[in-house]
């Protein structure tokens, strides 16, 4: 018997993982004989950026890209599709795709202040701490200072453009913010 490569378990683990959020809904009903998991039984499909956040949760950056552009595919490149696809690019360390997909996404959406942090998180990765903290401020006051995770990333950003010791190559501990459901994830790292 062949081992099973790990290429094959992860793809196995997030196919499960997907198997049982499907099933975790209220609409897992039987139909006639058969039962069938939502999205399969004549249901919409479920939304390409939905599975995409899942993924990048799960840490399947590079399936949660092409999941990102499925859903630009069908959804059209709008602000959200265009933040989801930099935010993959910059978990997978492609800093300049990150960057000018990130910069679209805020030029077509001002309003939209999780990709104002998240701009602000890449151009923290790529050292540029002066602008990261203009960005920051920009995402706070869009955000009306409501998430304290953009708060303590404005003023990590304060904090190291005026320490003149500071590495972005190793003291970075930034991370994205989801738009979602209107929610937002930790941004700090330890």
């Amino acid at each position: 018997m062949r081992p099973i490569s790990n290429v094959v378990l992860k793809t196995l683990s997030v196919m499960a993982i997907l198997l049982l959020a499907a099933c975790e809904q209220e609409n897992f009903a039987p139909t006639g004989d058969r039962v069938f998991a939502p999205g399969l039984a004549g249901e919409a499909d479920v939304d390409g950026l939905t599975i995409g956040h899942r993924l990048m949760a799960a840490g399947q950056y590079e399936l949660a890209l092409k999941s990102y552009q499925r859903a630009a595919a069908t959804q059209g490149l709008t602000a959200d599709t265009l933040s989801a696809i930099a935010s993959a690019n910059l978990e997978l360390g492609r800093l300049n795709q990150a960057e000018r997909l990130m910069r679209q996404a805020v030029s077509m959406d001002p309003t939209f202040a999780a990709a104002w942090n998240n701009l602000g998180v890449i151009l923290m990765e790529r050292g540029n701490v002066t602008e990261a903290r203009q960005v920051f401020r920009r995402a706070f006051a869009t955000d009306n200072g409501q998430s304290e995770e953009i708060r303590d990333n404005l003023k990590l950003a304060i904090a190291k453009s005026e320490d003149p010791g500071y590495n972005p190559t190793t003291d970075n501990n930034t991370k994205l913010v989801r738009r979602g459901t209107g929610d937002y994830l930790i941004l700090q790292t330890p």
